[in-house]
């Protein structure tokens, strides 16, 4: 019940309306990023290209998970998305993971690598506001933060060479820190 839930929270000294502004935004920040991880994917060509193929795969899928859990914890709240599309990529927390100009292999993942470098910083906002404050949401937000830190060092280790501990999942996009909210 969406207003227990909220009178819950806001006894506990969030404002509610704020962090369902800043869930929209994070969740169409997934959205747009799920869409244009799409392209860069298909633009990792050549031999470089193709090894990173895999990875830019599990971030992308994963962030269409972040999105797909984050969805019933807004409705949960009492919020909802914005009924027309270009309202909802509009008000996205992150810019556009845009195709770079060239769209060689290091452009993409300096592009990919802004991206996450964004969501962290989406997710730490979210977890600082809600922390001690509204578990169900923190939980959420941080289980979403472990993913996006582990996407951010996958392309600093690609791009800079730096050790970023990527290990290939069970699965594409398997989401091992927000497979649990997710509805199967």
């Amino acid at each position: 019940m969406p207003e227990q839930n909220r009178a819950l929270i806001e006894r506990a000294g969030v404002d509610v309306d704020k962090l369902l502004e800043m869930l929209v935004k994070a969740a169409a920040a997934e959205f747009t990023t799920y869409y244009y991880y799409t392209i860069l994917r298909m633009h990792t060509v050549g031999l470089e290209g193709e090894a990173i193929k895999e990875i830019v795969e599990d971030a992308r899928i994963e962030d269409r998970n972040h999105f797909e859990a984050l969805v019933p914890r807004i409705y949960e709240l009492g919020g909802e998305l914005p009924r027309d599309i270009r309202d909802f990529a509009g008000v996205a927390a992150c810019m556009d993971a845009r195709l770079p100009e060239g769209a060689d292999v290091k452009s993409i993942l300096k592009v990919l690598l802004e991206a996450e470098r964004c969501a962290v910083r989406v997710y730490t906002e979210i977890c600082e506001y809600t922390h001690g404050r509204d578990p169900r949401t923190y939980d959420l937000a941080l289980a979403i933060l472990h993913e996006e830190i582990e996407h951010e060092a996958w392309f600093e280790e690609l791009l800079y060479g730096r050790p970023g501990g990527h290990f290939r999942r069970g699965r594409p996009g398997e989401s091992p820190y927000v497979s649990k909210f997710l509805k199967s």
